[in-house]
């Protein structure tokens, strides 16, 4: 039986991102065999018993399968880092490094925070996606060092370098993905524009609350494919090769059928 605090949830759908992969092949280093994706959150189960002060409420004109399962996830990361870091303040030129699952979410909440986006990425072809499909201001400029801060979203392991020579003198440089081996970092190149590099994960219940109500005021979701829950491996596959804009969300409800 329920305490008398508990709340008893459906689970609806669940998003399947990066950390699932990383996870699933032990690239961090912390996994002990066997495991099942999401074991934090659940796993893929269908209903969940939680204390009433970890339940966060969805105003209902915000669409569960887009932002439930990602912005509890992606959306309050990338919130809390702008939010703590000072980078979500008008008319700031902020960098997003990537434009995947997380990167794509920066650039929503920081277009609603009415800031200046510039989309850093190697690859050209996503120009168009960043400026006229998530409405970024620019994309990866030869010459660009008046940008205040950069959220680098990138889990592959990259050079940080040019990056950060991107950033204006004070500028910050905070990382929300996390690549499965150590980065080079040059401390010089830090202290010739007294530049700040960090780093920044998910938040607590009462930012997070604050996150999904400025979500549903801006109309912010992520941008989603969803699936049966029997496609999860083939998924699992094709986020391995990039091949998903910008986030799988699975269809629990739906699909999952027990025998």
């Amino acid at each position: 039986a329920n305490g008398d605090n508990d709340v008893t949830l459906k689970i609806l759908y669940y998003g399947i991102c990066l950390s699932d992969l990383h996870s699933i092949k032990n690239e961090w280093g912390n996994v002990a065999y066997p495991i099942i994706p999401r074991t934090y959150n659940g796993g893929y189960s269908d209903m969940v018993v939680v204390d009433e002060h970890f339940v966060i409420n969805f105003l209902d004109n915000i669409p569960l399968d887009g932002a439930a399962p990602l912005l509890l996830c992606a959306g309050i990361t990338v919130y809390s880092s702008m939010k703590y870091f000072g980078l979500s303040k008008l008319g700031m030129h902020l960098g997003v490094v990537g434009i995947g699952g997380l990167g794509h979410v920066v650039v929503k909440f920081a277009k609603a925070f009415g800031l200046k986006v510039t989309v850093i990425n190697t690859s050209l072809c996503k120009k168009q996606k960043a400026i006229e499909h998530l409405g970024a201001d620019d994309f990866l400029p030869a010459l660009m060092m008046d940008i205040v801060g950069i959220i680098d979203t990138v889990y592959a392991v990259h050079p940080l370098m040019p990056l950060i020579g991107l950033l204006k003198n004070h500028g910050k440089f905070v990382m929300v993905g996390a690549p499965e081996k150590p980065l080079e970092l040059s401390v010089f190149q830090l202290f010739m524009g007294r530049k700040l590099i960090a780093g920044s994960g998910i938040s607590g219940i009462k930012e997070t609350q604050e996150m999904i109500n400025f979500a549903a005021k801006h109309n912010i979701t992520a941008n989603i494919e969803v699936i049966p829950i029997n496609y999860v491996n083939t998924a699992m596959e094709r986020l391995a090769k990039g091949d998903v804009r910008y986030q799988f969300v699975i269809d629990v409800a739906n699909t999952l059928k027990y025998s």
